[in-house]
Parts: C-alpha cells; sequence; structure tokens
C-alpha cells in the first residue's frame, strides 16, 4: 500500500480538514458543538484498541499536564511500558504521543495515519452538517495504534479543556484523576464552577476509581455526585494528604510525603507538589492491577522515590539560564500567576522585568496586577504563531496594566521582549516570563530544550 501522507503540512492539513471545513468556528458551549462519536465508530471499525491495557484519564483546569508526566514517570519506574497522550505540544506535533518519554517518530505517526485514512474517509463521508472529527480525536487514534505496537501496558491520557465530550474520555478507563478546577474556558464550558465541574466529570467510568485533589465545595459536590451515579469510588485527598514543603533544591524542591519519607520532586513550583500527591495515589491504584513490584515493598517506595527526582516536563516554571536568571512558566491567568510568583520569590533577584503574554480570552487584567506587585518593569507582548489565540489589543492590553504599574512597554514579539528585558535586568537581575503556551514553545526553542525525550 502507497503511503499517503509524506509530509507533516499535509498530514496536519487532513486531520484539521474537517473542522476547517466549517462555515464558521463555533464559540458556542462544547455540548452543543463536541461530538466525539464520530471518533468512536471509527475505533470500533479498525478494532482499537487491540490490546487490553490500564489506562488513567487526567482532567482538570491547571496541574494536569504536570500530573500525567509525573504518573508516566512513575508508572515507567516501576517497570511498565508506558504511553503518554498530552496536549497542546510546546514545539511539535510529535510531542503529543510519547511511550517512555520517547516522542512517537515522525515516520511511525505518518505511517499510521496513512493506515487509517480508508477508514477515517468513510466516517468523513457520513458527516451531518456541523459535525467534524476533532483533531485531539486524530491524535487518540494514532496514539492507540501506536501503544499496541510499542507493547504499552500502562496508559496516561492528558484531557484537553473540558472532559464529557473529548474523545480522550472514549477509552475504557478504569481510573480517572482531577486536578484543581476553577472557572476556564467559560465560552465552552460555561459560566459557573458546578457547569465546568459537570463537564470535566465526565471522564468518570462505570465502576471506576476517582482520585482528586481539594476542590471548591461547589467543585466537589458535582464531582462525587457523578462518581456516585456511575458507582465509581471516589477518593478525596485532603490537605493532610498534600506533601510538606522542605526546601529548595538546584534543580527542584524536597518534601515530606506519607510513606515515602523526606524525597525530592525535580520541578520547580510549590504547586507541582499537590500534582505529585495526586500522581503518586493514581500511580498506586493503577499498578496494583499490573503484575509487577509488590506496593507493600521497600522496592516499590524506593522507585516511587527515584521517579519523583527524575521526571522532566519543560516549560512548566522552568530556569532558562543563569546571569541573568530566566524562569519560564505558562501562568496566564490569576491563580496560576499567583502560584507562579509564590514559587519563584525566594530566587529573586533585583531588577525584576516580567514579560507577560496572556491571550484576551483570559483574565489578562488580573494577571497583570499579581505579576505587577513583584515586578520592576512589566514587559507585554504576544504571537501569531497559533491562529486560534488571540491577544489584547496593545493600547488595551497597555491601559489594562498601567492601572497596576508605572513602568510598563510593548514589545510586539518574544525576541523584542527579551532585548528589552536584558537591557533592562542586566547580569544580576531575574527576567520572568508568563506567557501563554505558543510563547512557551518560542522560549523553548530559542533555548534549543530538548522536547524528545522526557
Amino acid at each position: 500500500m502507497t503511503q499517503r501522507f509524506e509530509t507533516e503540512q499535509d498530514a496536519l492539513r487532513y486531520i484539521f480538514s474537517t473542522r476547517d471545513a466549517l462555515p464558521e468556528r463555533s464559540t458556542r458551549l462544547d455540548e452543543f458543538t463536541r461530538d466525539p462519536s464520530p471518533t468512536r465508530r471509527i475505533m470500533l471499525r479498525l478494532g482499537l484498541p487491540t490490546q487490553t491495557r490500564e489506562y488513567m484519564v487526567i482532567t482538570g483546569s491547571k496541574g494536569k499536564g504536570s500530573t500525567a508526566a509525573i504518573s508516566a514517570r512513575l508508572l515507567q519506574e516501576l517497570g511498565h511500558t508506558v504511553g503518554l497522550l498530552t496536549s497542546p505540544h510546546l514545539t511539535n506535533w510529535y510531542e503529543r504521543i510519547r511511550v517512555n518519554g520517547q516522542a512517537i517518530p515522525q515516520a511511525d505517526f505518518l505511517r499510521i495515519l496513512s493506515e487509517f485514512s480508508p477508514a477515517i474517509d468513510k466516517e468523513v463521508a457520513r458527516l451531518n452538517p456541523g459535525q467534524y472529527i476533532s483533531p485531539q480525536g486524530f491524535f487518540l487514534l494514532i496514539a492507540l495504534r501506536y501503544f499496541d505496537e510499542r507493547g504499552v501496558d500502562a496508559t496516561v491520557l492528558e484531557v484537553g479543556r473540558g472532559g464529557r465530550f473529548d474523545d480522550v474520555a472514549l477509552v475504557p478507563n478504569k481510573l480517572s484523576l482531577f486536578t484543581p478546577i476553577i472557572m476556564e474556558h467559560t465560552q465552552y464550558l460555561g459560566d459557573s464552577l458546578e457547569r465546568i465541574a459537570w463537564h470535566k466529570s465526565g471522564i468518570i467510568s462505570q465502576g471506576s476509581y476517582v482520585y482528586s485533589v481539594p476542590q471548591a465545595p461547589e467543585v466537589m459536590r458535582v464531582l462525587t455526585d457523578e462518581a456516585d451515579a456511575r458507582d465509581a469510588e471516589f477518593y478525596w485527598l485532603s490537605v493532610l494528604d498534600m506533601p510538606e514543603y522542605l526546601g529548595e533544591t538546584p534543580t527542584g524542591q524536597r518534601m515530606r510525603l506519607q510513606r515515602y519519607g523526606e524525597c525530592e520532586l525535580s520541578l520547580l513550583g510549590r504547586y507541582q507538589l499537590q500534582n505529585a500527591a495526586l500522581a503518586v495515589q493514581g500511580v498506586g491504584n493503577m499498578h496494583a492491577r499490573l503484575q509487577g513490584i509488590s506496593h507493600s515493598s521497600p522496592e516499590y517506595v524506593e522507585r516511587i522515590r527515584t521517579g519523583l527526582a527524575n521526571v522532566r516536563w519543560p516549560g512548566r516554571l522552568h530556569v532558562l539560564q543563569q546571569s541573568p536568571q530566566v524562569i519560564l512558566d505558562g501562568a496566564i491567568n490569576p491563580r496560576s500567576a499567583r502560584d507562579f510568583m509564590a514559587s519563584v520569590q525566594p530566587r529573586l533577584t533585583r531588577p525584576v522585568v516580567t514579560i507577560a503574554g496572556v491571550p484576551r480570552d483570559r483574565d489578562y487584567p488580573g494577571v497583570y496586577a499579581v505579576l505587577a506587585e513583584y515586578a520592576d518593569a512589566l514587559i507585554l507582548t504576544e504571537t501569531s504563531i497559533n491562529p486560534n489565540i488571540h491577544f489584547p489589543y496593545q493600547e488595551t492590553a497597555l491601559t489594562a496594566a498601567r492601572r497596576y504599574h508605572d513602568d510598563v512597554q510593548y514589545a510586539p514579539n518574544l525576541s523584542a521582549a527579551l532585548l528589552m528585558a536584558y537591557a533592562r535586568a542586566g547580569v544580576e537581575g531575574t527576567i520572568l516570563l508568563s506567557v501563554a503556551q505558543p510563547l512557551v514553545g518560542e522560549a523553548i526553542q530559542r533555548w534549543q530544550i530538548d522536547m524528545n525525550q522526557i
């Protein structure tokens, strides 16, 4: 059979073709616009997945990517062959699909998509007006086949923005994890915490296990009601279950975590302690259904400690360089901005120059207010890399930021913003990048961070 797709451009054009063919991109609620049933039918047509394995599905508003990366690393340390599906990517599309931390090779990606295209074409032909096959569905299909080929026995899947109408929720998962749920994507998920939590809770499967970090009371009610309706066992991690922060290390932080004692987490950011606690609980649940090291053994404890110390997840509170110190994070809502500032405060050296790139569908004035409290200078910027992410107009952004800080400038792109920041910070200061994912990706490429293996 001749391979249909020879280039990434051809493959991506095909993956986005049905969505891009819609008359206009809808901004209505997901329950009216997103339909995973075409992906479900393709899965059935292809017989996917062909192998039995464990699935962990993770959703939330913040920290789900980090929790996925930590979980995957811990499972790998426990001796499993681990598949990981995340989104969005930072530098290339293949980062989204990994086995034991290694991104899928382009050749395999193009080959699998070519093999699947006849079945996909049949489904495209029967789409109703307004229906499309989600790009997330394409990546899920490719991942499932690749995981089959690589003998994956444990899989960690990160949901996109919601859950109930996300293609990832189609897998037969016995375990779902919930990171903090806050107000986000209100135009797609609804304008209340309850409604957003309802979307997220859709990943809970019948008779499964559910773990959640502490949530707002209204979120917890929605999650427990969904778990009860699905006859799922719900475990709520309380504040007492969270690790005790012990201090920073040159590459991460030390913590004390229940039976694992004093250990190191190779990720910065106080919020990562909560992600680590959730991942450890979820991994313990999944590992209990897989063969391998006894959960009660000292070796299990040591493997978990090793995994926490070795996890790698670039672009999340990432120290890119010293002299001047440059620290990168994707903090684009007020809560994540506060977490970012609280985490970096012990590392700050003056002057502090903060580069902010916050999309206009986020609470960018609220983010500016948080960042301004710690900054000696604030530089606003944007990018056109992702045409679906729009930033506030220059004057609108400057007017909003100047309500909170006197020294605010604008740069049309990241390169210009960094030049301005270097001039102001000198070699002794700190440059903070609090920016959206496309700008995080630009920074990762600029500093030549390897994203092929994590």
